[in-house]
């Protein structure tokens, strides 16, 4: 009678595969987290640049037509001391759910990358007074 030689890998073998998987997972783990870390304050920094450009834009829309509401770029826009206000900033500049969270507040309006913790990863529009234009400011110290 022959005997039938089994195939299959020998626990040596396999061992030596999962040692390396997890060498790889030790090492990619961590530039995956950094990567997603960039990618929100990225995100931030995008976010802010719209507002400010937005704002700037609309001022000058509201410079040439003192009238409010005034449509832009099909968003209506609610001009405060002639600059957009907090509760129109966001969609005249494109920041926008699902990409960002968004809160606004009577006074100021600001937006979270998603998956990010508010508090830690944000930017915050406070509109024009009388005598100070508006003022956009970047918290990215925990993204």
């Amino acid at each position: 009678m022959a005997r039938k030689q089994q195939a299959g890998f020998t626990i040596i073998e396999l061992v030596m595969v999962i040692v390396i998987l997890g060498i790889l997972a030790a090492i990619a783990l961590p530039k995956y987290v950094d990567l997603q870390i960039d990618a929100r304050k990225a995100s931030l920094n995008g976010a802010a640049g719209a507002i400010k450009a937005a704002s700037a834009m609309t001022h000058g829309k509201f410079i040439v037509n003192p009238v409010s509401p005034q449509t832009f770029e099909g968003v209506a826009v609610t001009f405060a001391n002639g600059y957009p206000n907090a509760a129109t900033i966001m969609a005249a500049a494109g920041v926008t759910a699902p990409d960002y969270t968004l809160t606004v507040p009577a006074a100021t309006a600001s937006a979270s990358p998603a998956g990010a913790v508010a508090a830690t990863c944000q930017v915050v529009y406070t509109p024009a007074t009388a005598l100070l234009p508006p003022v956009v400011t970047v918290t990215a110290t925990a993204c």
